[in-house]
């Protein structure tokens, strides 16, 4: 299986180049852009194109969000003209008003936010002119690196004893990006192999939370792993936001169709965590021997 992954330092991107360099099934090309021609595609000649999400949508600028959807046309007419499967992940943000409820992948998103509506629109073309399509909606992203790795960034600010300002109203799934390129993979596999399961499916962590909790979460336990390594630093604190102020809103997406068409079960996102922060150890570990010249 070959795939061409676009946006090259995207925090989705590297997991997927993780997740490929331990499998024996799978050949990434990855280019820096965000676009590609049928030309490219003819001489690349992969099995998808994975296009990683647009992250935080809301806190972007409509020009910004244009240039994305617009890049997705563009792809689009390419893997149309070539007959390549076209995977493009989007961010739980284009719900923009939440759901009481836990969102089926049924649901449309229906923004008031134009720019959000011009991704959207990008969608409902996907799925009136292209079968071979999958539209995978995802809840925030954490890494530790990439580009909107969001983990990185809390665990350098808190580092740094910078405090690190949280929405504590908005709820919704934490998702590691090593776990979305792992079920990417999977999905995949199984569609070149005859599954023939294509549309729109939610991938998410378990257990809805508000990114307040999530960054405490992360605070505390980037805390016991420091002292357990007998590092006494002064961490900044997680200060709370709140931007709806008669009740929270929910964005927590039903991933139940991609357990009972892939077998593809959504990770707790403190474990992810957890197992980040072993690793975020590691390398300083690492980072520390080089530095005074000793090997790990």
């Amino acid at each position: 299986m070959k795939l061409l992954i676009l946006d090259a330092g995207h925090c989705l991107s590297l997991a997927l180049a993780r997740e490929a360099s331990r499998r024996t099934d799978a050949e990434l090309v990855i280019e820096q852009g965000l676009t590609v021609t049928a030309a490219e595609l003819q001489t690349i000649a992969p099995d998808a194109v994975i296009i990683p999400p647009l992250a935080h949508p809301l806190s972007m600028t409509p020009a910004a969000v244009k240039a994305h959807a617009d890049a997705v046309d563009i792809c689009l007419d390419a893997c149309q003209a070539q007959e390549v499967a076209l995977v493009w992940c989007v961010s739980d943000q284009l719900y923009e008003d939440g759901f009481d409820v836990p969102i089926d992948e049924h649901v449309v998103p229906a923004p008031r936010d134009e720019c959000l509506r011009r991704l959207v629109d990008t969608g409902d073309r996907i799925r009136a002119e292209y079968h071979r399509h999958l539209i995978v909606r995802l809840g925030p992203l954490f890494a530790l690196e990439g580009s909107r790795a969001w983990l990185s960034e809390i665990i350098d600010s808190l580092v740094m004893g910078q405090n690190v300002r949280a929405a504590e109203d908005v709820i919704f799934c934490p998702t590691s990006a090593d776990a979305v390129a792992m079920a990417l993979m999977g999905m995949l596999q199984q569609q070149a192999c005859g599954a023939d399961a294509w549309g729109a499916y939610h991938l998410a962590g378990t257990e809805p939370v508000s990114a307040f909790t999530f960054t405490s979460m992360v605070r505390t336990q980037l805390a016991t792993h420091l002292e357990g390594r007998g590092e006494m630093i002064t961490l900044g604190e997680v200060q709370a936001l709140n931007h709806h102020h008669d009740a929270k809103l929910r964005r927590v997406l039903n991933c139940r169709r991609v357990l009972d068409v892939f077998g593809v079960h959504q990770k707790p996102w403190r474990l992810e965590v957890g197992r980040m922060l072993d690793a975020w150890c590691l390398t300083r570990d690492q980072q520390s021997g080089a530095e005074t010249g000793e090997t790990a």
